[in-house]
Formats: C-alpha cells, structure tokens, sequence
C-alpha cells in the first residue's frame, strides 16, 4: 500500500523490474490517481475538516457527510448539479466529475478521503523523466448519456494526449475532416480493463507495442474549451 512520502517513481521501477519489464519504442505506463494522490499526501482525515455553512446546506440536500461536501467544495470551481447522493462539480483543474474526484474506496483507514493529484500533468511528467518511458495518470470518470465508468486520462507526458489527425487520408484516401482522438483516454480506457475497480491491486499497467505521431501535449489539452461548450 502507498503511504504518503513514498518515491513512487522507485516503487514503479522495482516493480517493472520484478516483471522483467524494460522500458521499449511503444510502451505508456498507466498509473491508477489513488497511488499517485496517496504518495503526494492527498489523503485528508475528515475529522480535521470543519464544514461551512454552503456544506452543510447541500450536505442536508445530498444525505452526504457535510465534511466530505466541504472537501468536495473546496476543489470545485462551482456545483453543476446536486441530487441525493451524488454532487457533480466543475473542479478546480477543469473536469466536470462527481465528488470533485474526491474517494474513499481503498484508501485505507477509516474516516479519511483521497483528493486528485494537485497538479497531474505535472505529477506524470515528473514519473515520466524518472522511468524513462510515457506515462498516462488514469481515473474512473462517468460520461454525460452513458451508463458506467471507464478510465480517463486526467495526467499524461511524454506522448499526444489529444492527437489531431486532421489531414490525414482514410483507407479510400480521403482527408480526415474532424478525427481528434482523446489518445490518452483511450490508453486509460485499456489500462482500466487490467486494473479493475474494486479489490484488484493493479494499479499500474504497462501498455507495450503502441504507435503515435505528433508532438507531446498534457492531458489538460483534453478539456473542451467553454467557446465551443454546446451545452454550457
């Protein structure tokens, strides 16, 4: 289990090493947020938390714990919307998410909550440099008309998270008019498959024999920008 203060970067080495797993022309490692928000010493005990007055107002609305809604809040930019059970926020770095990504699934003791990496971009750059091979931070997201989580790309470095394939011709030698791919969210998606949800251990995957082109872009360039937001 990571603890706070742990040189993840080290951890994932060893492991890779354990599997005999050298770093090659291909490979992204997927890394599961929890053990990266858990090695930056995200985890936060609600009983040091003391809830507001907006908390405990959409805390009584939700059936929520008004300490884990002043967390929520204190990582949103604003409340999309709030029913019971469930609050969907803007959050500070831009995702429209539930909870503000805030969890309490194996984090291990009671009465804590695990926040999102302050910066992932920055966190899977850093991994990045230090492993040697590209690196992609994943989260479960739920999505808008759809049923189900699956893994999204919240960090990523040293590949094209949003790779623009505009240009390029289709099978009949067509040009692509509209192909934008969310690359790193395609790579979370796969990793999520392997890693699963619940009591796996998984928490890193190594995703060997991929292909890309284009220049290197952060996972923050996977936000739709407000201007072209149809549902704002």
């Amino acid at each position: 289990m990571v603890q706070a203060g742990d040189d993840l970067a080290a951890l994932l080495s060893a492991a890779m090493a354990r599997a005999a797993l050298a770093p090659q022309s291909g490979d992204v490692l997927a890394v599961a947020q929890k053990i990266v928000s858990k090695a930056e010493g995200r985890s936060i005990a609600l009983a040091s938390v003391q809830p507001s007055a907006a908390a405990c107002e959409l805390a009584k609305q939700t059936g929520k714990d008004a300490r884990l809604v002043e967390l929520i809040l204190s990582e949103a930019q604003y409340v999309v919307r709030a029913r019971p059970n469930l609050i969907i926020v803007k959050h500070r770095l831009g995702f429209v998410m539930a909870n503000a990504g805030i969890d309490q699934s194996n984090v291990g003791g009671d009465g804590h909550a695990l926040l999102l990496p302050r910066e992932p971009d920055a966190s899977a750059a850093a991994l990045a440099a230090r492993l040697g091979l590209p690196v992609v931070i994943t989260d479960s997201f739920g999505r808008a008309w759809r049923r189900g989580t699956v893994g999204v790309a919240i960090g990523a470095a040293g590949l094209p998270a949003l790779q623009d394939l505009r240009g390029q011709p289709d099978l009949f030698g067509r040009s692509l008019m509209v192909s934008i791919t969310g690359f790193a969210d395609e790579i979370a998606a796969a990793a999520g498959l392997v890693m699963g949800q619940g009591a796996e251990g998984q928490p890193a995957v190594l995703l060997r024999g991929l292909s890309w082109s284009g220049a290197a872009n952060p996972a923050a360039e996977l936000l739709r920008p407000v201007q072209e937001d149809l549902f704002p």
